[in-house]
């Protein structure tokens, strides 16, 4: 038994170190809390480990077994909970506070746990219980470590569900962590408090450090495009994981009374900082026939995340409808500019062959563009300020594009032919990275993108790329000064 014990101990250590020192490299590139925090407790770890297969092979004394005790027993738990508040805290006090009070309980602790005198000589081939030598301060001090340990990752558990259940990818990743990190903490907790068999205890220990490496490689991870060249030139310019999750912290302390979007990050108004929808899906209406082309729809399943769209709520802004049903002055689109190379006052327009729409998704909807009525019109100097927009960034999973493409291509030639008030809607793909699809959307109004979201085709749209879609990006827009014309069509 004492072999195998050895035996788990030198693997788990092994793997501590390995997991250490990619931890350290990560760290050279992002210098979070959670991550220095972590790094700290899986050393600890690497020592505590290290400690038990010398033991067993060797032996314990005094100087074994106060490193095991003060890495595994105090370090290990510790660090632990306070990476779990520098990973979920959004305010800089409690993350300032966790620091302060885990260095100086790290320092005050591992001086009295050094220098304290032993009750009892420590030796055999036994892993040694902290409670038959420690003497009466440093003991109280142990269970003292332990009980705040357990109640900072209980917290910090509860804290990371509240957000979860409310929140964005970031906090889906957060959750996924404290699910792995806080049951490995507490057993690791429950074990050294009680007596239980060193095959387990070491067994703790290594499962410990596995779940924080994993917690690192995959929740934790930072984003990257598979699709783009590692060595292009934008390389170095793009924005690592740690600068989303900093800035969207930073977003969420300034606003934390607004509700999180559902994927990545919310819409952005350019005044007011991301826009939250409010709890709840809106109902969903009476399933019609779609666009020709499109398979029979699916039953409708319960909105997952990377759907923001159909879950988006359309601003806190009051619509003025007594204003929008009244008459307009003029029947001039209310877009932007009047199209450069409009005729005359009162010489008729240059009739125009009416092609088919292109089938990239690019759309301009506003035929009475083309009216006289509205080419005679003086050019506007300013947008109307109650145009609403709307860029979604869609991140694909990979094989899924020819779908999304037919899908997008269905849904905006229903949208051309049956929604008056969408004045842009447009799907672009990106040419530097061929698994983003970009939706550039403008409505009359936010009455004209509500009646928009209640579209059985864009329902049916929101539904389908759920399986194609892997993240979604929204941005809310505002129109300071436009030109929009038709869009040059395929003739073919």
């Amino acid at each position: 038994m004492e072999i195998l014990v050895a035996v788990i101990a030198f693997a788990g250590a092994l793997m501590a170190a390995v997991a250490a020192g990619a931890l350290i490299q990560r760290l050279r590139d992002e210098s979070e809390g959670w991550l220095i925090a972590w790094t700290v407790a899986v050393v600890a770890l690497c020592l505590s480990l290290g400690v038990i297969g010398i033991g067993y092979i060797f032996g314990f004394g005094a100087v074994t077994f106060r490193l095991y005790q003060v890495t595994g027993s105090m370090l290990v738990p510790l660090w632990l909970a306070v990476g779990l508040i520098q990973l979920l805290a959004e305010k800089v006090p409690p993350r300032f506070l966790a620091w302060l009070f885990g260095i100086a309980l790290t320092i005050v602790a591992g001086t009295i746990m050094i220098f304290d005198p032993l009750k009892a000589e420590v030796t055999g081939k036994v892993l040694p219980a902290g409670s038959n030598f420690w003497g009466i301060f440093p003991n109280y001090l142990l269970i003292g470590v332990h009980a705040i340990a357990v109640v900072v990752m209980l917290a910090m558990l509860a804290v990371a569900g509240f957000k979860w259940r409310q929140g964005d990818e970031y906090d889906t990743d957060n959750m996924h962590a404290a699910l792995v990190i806080v049951p490995s903490g507490l057993a690791l907790v429950g074990a050294m408090r009680f007596t239980v068999a060193a095959l387990f205890t070491t067994a703790l220990l290594v499962v410990a450090g596995a779940a924080v490496w994993y917690t690192v490689l995959r929740p934790l991870a930072p984003y990257e495009d598979d699709d783009e060249d590692d060595f292009g030139p934008d390389h170095d310019e793009r924005s690592p994981r740690r600068d989303d999750r900093s800035q969207r912290r930073d977003e969420r302390a300034q606003h934390h009374e607004e509700r999180p979007m559902h994927r990545d990050q919310g819409p952005v108004r350019p005044d007011q900082g991301p826009m939250q929808p409010q709890p709840g899906h809106r109902g969903m209406p009476e399933p019609v026939p779609g666009a020709p082309g499109l398979p029979p729809s699916p039953p409708r399943r319960p909105s997952g995340l990377g759907d923001l769209v159909a879950e988006y709520r359309a601003g806190d802004q009051e619509v003025d409808y007594a204003a929008r049903m009244a008459p307009q002055p003029d029947s001039g689109p209310a877009t932007g500019y009047i199209m450069n190379g409009a005729p005359p006052m009162g010489q008729a327009p240059v009739q125009r062959p009416d092609y088919a729409m292109p089938g990239t998704g690019a759309v301009y909807p506003g035929a009475e563009m083309l009216s006289p009525a509205a080419q005679q019109q003086p050019a506007s100097s300013k947008p109307s300020p109650s145009i609403y927009g709307l860029l979604t960034v869609f991140t694909l999973m990979d094989g899924a594009g020819e779908a999304f493409d037919r899908l997008a291509e269905a849904t905006v030639e229903a949208v051309r032919r049956g929604e008056p008030d969408t004045l842009v809607y447009a799907c672009h793909a990106v040419k530097s990275a061929p698994l983003q699809r970009i939706v550039y959307e403008l409505y009359r109004d936010e009455v004209a993108y509500r009646d928009h979201q209640r579209q059985p085709h864009v329902e049916r749209f929101v539904n389908e790329r759920q399986s194609m879609v892997l993240a979604t990006n929204v941005i809310e827009l505002n129109v300071n000064a436009a030109k929009v014309v038709p869009l040059p069509t395929a003739m073919y």
